[in-house]
């Protein structure tokens, strides 16, 4: 089919009578479409949770190790009494 063919039988589908959707289709395209909706909601607020959550775990535990201070060194007295 050289262009100009294949763009004549795509225009003559196009311009056809949709067919009607029998409703046990839509009714279950619905029914799914739903659920999926729903699964989509429910893993979206688990994910923000787990993400919550890690944000207070690591707020607790930087609170409670500090690692931004430097530990005490072991190789160097301290020097004390100049």
């Amino acid at each position: 089919m050289r262009g100009n063919d294949r763009e004549a039988a795509v225009r003559r589908l196009m311009e056809q009578t949709p067919r009607p959707v029998p409703p046990e289709i839509h009714t279950e395209a619905v029914r799914r479409g739903g659920r999926m909706l729903r699964r989509r909601a429910l893993t979206r607020r688990v994910l923000w949770l787990l993400a919550f959550a890690a944000v207070v775990a690591f707020t607790v535990w930087a609170l409670t190790v500090h690692p931004w201070v430097e530990p005490p060194s072991d190789t160097t007295p301290p020097l004390t009494g100049w």
